[in-house]
């Protein structure tokens, strides 16, 4: 859980008391960090573009969620989880879609499709914190980009590009752009050619502590999503640690370790396309496969070293983890170096992982 964290006042230039900034809770810095989301939409298949949940339809099978897409009149939802270090919180936004699709012949398709962001936010003695930069996931290449002011610089990769911010109910928020039927993820506007005009198609989503809504069209401009944590009992993480030792074809929501279950029932590559199994991956399975010594799955499971990978600059930032519900899910489950689920990257060791894992910070 954050820590409480001390602020010192002053009045007339004489040193007071710290004030104590109550420090929040996890829940409420996604919240407070949350992106307004531009999706771009097509209108051959706009429905297929609005955010969900993995379990729209009530079910964890993910093999009938293509199948099951429907009208797309079900709650928008964004996926979070909040990691923290003793320098930083590390904020992970997943957006969830039953299709990747295409309207191009000779193209492919398959089931399900989850891109999302990470952010880096300093702890500066705010209740919140200060964001110094993202990385996104583009299909199976992460970008890189920082807000007006921060310290970072490019450390191993390039930094992509400027963050961009939108004022919603009195709070700064980043925003975050996707494509319509591939549903790459960048900072606004640097894909799709939606960016909120009136002639262009597309959905403008918010974070709302309310009720979820749903598009009325492909062409909405105010639609709220709930914010659901992946960590959650019974929720996304829990249906992969329950299925880490069973085989794919008994899963229901996994075909492998960070692979969400996918296939070509319910029209998947119809006509002269292709339908490939299996092909969406959860944050524990992210990847970018060129980016030289980060691994996979890093995203989830090492969000520090990962910033440290593609970002220099970075002041004191430290490794080690107050708070960590991923690999506090593994550790309880009894997973360690040796004894890991079926499919975990060789790259990462758990006991390693486990060893930046500390109670308190000096």
């Amino acid at each position: 859980m954050p820590r409480s964290m001390v602020a010192l006042a002053t009045c007339a230039g004489v040193l007071l008391a710290p004030a104590v900034v109550p420090a929040a809770t996890p829940a409420e810095l996604a919240y407070h960090h949350a992106p307004v989301h531009y999706q771009d939409t097509d209108s051959s298949d706009a429905a297929s573009d609005y955010l969900t949940a993995y379990d729209y339809d009530g079910d964890r099978v993910t093999t009938n969620n293509w199948d099951h897409r429907g009208d797309g009149l079900w709650p928008a939802t964004v996926y979070y989880s909040v990691v923290e270090s003793c320098s930083h919180y590390f904020i992970t936004y997943a957006f969830y879609h039953p299709r990747d699709w295409s309207d191009t012949i000779f193209d492919q398709e398959h089931e399900n499709d989850l891109e999302g962001a990470l952010l880096s936010v300093r702890k500066d003695g705010s209740a919140f914190g200060r964001l110094e930069g993202m990385i996104t996931v583009f299909h199976t290449d992460f970008y890189a980009y920082t807000p007006p002011g921060s310290p970072y610089v490019g450390g191993h990769e390039d930094i992509d590009g400027t963050l961009s911010f939108e004022l919603h109910e009195g709070v700064s928020r980043v925003k975050t752009v996707q494509e319509a039927k591939g549903h790459g993820l960048k900072a606004w506007p640097y894909t799709s050619d939606f960016n909120g005009a009136a002639d262009q198609d597309g959905v403008i989503y918010y974070p709302s502590l309310g009720t979820a809504g749903h598009p009325a069209s492909g062409n909405d401009r105010q639609v709220p999503y709930r914010l659901v944590d992946m960590a959650a009992p019974g929720g996304l993480w829990a249906a992969a640690l329950d299925e880490a030792v069973q085989p794919g074809a008994q899963a229901q929501t996994f075909n492998s370790w960070g692979s969400f279950k996918g296939d070509s029932s319910g029209g998947c590559g119809a006509g002269l396309k292709s339908c490939s199994s299996h092909s969406a991956n959860a944050p524990w399975g992210w990847d970018d496969g060129n980016d030289g010594a980060s691994h996979r799955g890093e995203f989830a499971l090492d969000p520090a070293r990962l910033f440290s990978h593609y970002f220099g600059n970075l002041g004191s930032f430290s490794q080690q983890y107050l708070s960590h519900p991923f690999l506090a899910g593994l550790r309880s489950r009894g997973f360690a170096s040796g004894q890991v689920p079926a499919g975990f990257p060789a790259q990462l060791d758990l006991n390693t992982l486990y060893g930046k894992l500390t109670a308190a910070c000096f």
